[in-house]
């Protein structure tokens, strides 16, 4: 039988998912509800590449193993939290086969990670399931951010595999400025509503200077963007966009001043 390849105006859609606390793996909200939601609405995927804000190492990684462990990589939460199991299978075959795209990078597989909270905690309201194989790609802490955008043009066949690719993390990211007390609250602060706004801009425009180049940017940049782990997934699903595809944002707010839930759907 030979192999059906999707035509090029059937691609897989792509995602970015500001996936915040750990706590929206175990709360219903309207941050999860629209988890769900945004998976109802593509088809089913073969299987999922998941690029997480919470895998960051020396070199490329793909993990390749049947069955990755649920990681819980957080401290100080509920019990509850750290029983959670997201039994997903991997998938070697893909895994092997992303080694292959990434050959130039010297991509490795790796048998030692499994699914880290950047993954599990969104798709476990997106495929409650667990019946879609899951691999995690990770963030080579040695490339630039403009590196980053190019390395993942690579992957761009995957899309035609029926292949979800998911960037989990956040635009805005600055723990350290994190109003507590507003956590629970559509709020920002000002330095963050103006990156916010900039760059979402600039996102529909398909203008990716200022993206590509943010450390170059203002002190609101660096208040925003601390450091690159959060940020480098959205690269990783702008890389991949199509000329003629179209941004839908949702989830489009910010929590405790400077954390910013935006997520978007290109397709």
């Amino acid at each position: 039988m030979s192999k059906i390849i999707l035509k090029k105006n059937n691609i897989m859609p792509i995602l970015f998912i500001g996936h915040g606390s750990p706590m929206n793996a175990i709360e219903e909200n309207t941050f999860t509800k629209n988890f769900a939601k945004i998976a109802n609405e593509i088809r089913k995927p073969k299987a999922i590449l998941c690029i997480s804000a919470h895998w960051v190492t020396d070199g490329s990684k793909v993990t390749a193993m049947d069955k990755p462990k649920t990681i819980h990589d957080f401290y100080g939460f509920p019990h509850e939290l750290y029983s959670i199991e997201y039994k997903a299978l991997g998938d070697v075959i893909l895994a092997k086969k992303i080694q292959g795209l990434l050959y130039s990078y010297n991509a490795t597989l790796n048998n030692d990670w499994g699914l880290d909270h950047g993954a599990w905690s969104i798709l476990r309201h997106m495929y409650p399931k667990a019946n879609i194989p899951v691999v995690q790609l990770s963030l080579d802490y040695n490339l630039s951010t403009n590196e980053h955008y190019i390395l993942s043009q690579k992957l761009t066949s995957l899309r035609e595999e029926d292949i979800l690719i998911i960037g989990s993390g956040n635009i805005i990211h600055n723990l350290s400025e994190i109003n507590f007390s507003k956590i629970d609250t559509d709020f920002g602060y000002d330095w963050a509503n103006r990156v916010h706004k900039i760059i979402n801009d600039d996102i529909l425009k398909n203008e990716y200077t200022k993206i590509l180049n943010y450390q170059n940017e203002d002190t609101d940049f660096n208040l925003a963007i601390p450091t690159p782990e959060h940020f480098w997934p959205l690269v990783y699903i702008l890389a991949l966009k199509e000329k003629n595809e179209k941004v839908k944002f949702f989830n489009d707010t910010l929590v405790g001043g400077s954390l910013s839930m935006t997520s978007l759907i290109i397709r």
